[in-house]
């Protein structure tokens, strides 16, 4: 069976969420969890768009809050599929908050997770190639090998000395 591929941007998934007292902490600041809740649902429907299947999420890369979103603000979400593997695909999300009133935007984070699809009887399944084409498209498509490879040696799948695109990255500069 032959998976046509498919733009990066046919993935799209954007996401609005308002701030309300219950997700915020003892500073009116949307909580990390709360956030990291949401990208997790909008990049999951990125992966699932992308690749028509159910998908459960095998990895977060590090996230690092820029700014907060504070209570009563809007957390704008959005995902999309930057890189497929074999049963895996890497997602991209960008996070902005709007304070409605000023109505002013600003970034909060960014970050990526990898998700695998799933066939009906729950194991993993190929995923269409992902075609890249915008230039943020393209860079995200070929950092995704270097992204991958450094989370499976941090998880101890791979061997250091076997990821080659990071290995690239260092003895290339020499």
């Amino acid at each position: 069976m032959t998976l046509m591929p498919k733009k990066s941007n046919d993935s799209l998934i954007q996401m609005t969420e308002l701030v309300l007292p219950n997700d915020t902490n003892t500073f009116g600041n949307l909580m990390g969890g709360r956030l990291m809740y949401w990208m997790d649902i909008a990049s999951a429907l990125a992966a699932m768009k992308h690749c028509a299947a159910p998908t459960v999420t095998a990895s977060v890369d590090n996230i690092s809050f820029e700014n907060p979103i504070k209570l009563g603000n809007v957390v704008h979400i959005e995902a999309k599929v930057t890189r497929a593997f074999n049963t895996s695909m890497e997602v991209h999300m960008k996070v902005w908050g709007e304070d409605p009133v000023q109505q002013s935007r600003y970034k909060s984070n960014e970050a990526f997770m990898t998700f695998v699809a799933l066939d009906p009887n729950g194991n993993s399944r190929p995923v269409p190639a992902v075609i890249p084409e915008t230039e943020e498209e393209k860079l995200l498509f070929e950092g995704a090998m270097r992204r991958r490879q450094l989370r499976l040696v941090l998880s101890g799948r791979m061997k250091p000395q076997d990821a080659s695109e990071l290995k690239a990255l260092f003895y290339d500069q020499l």
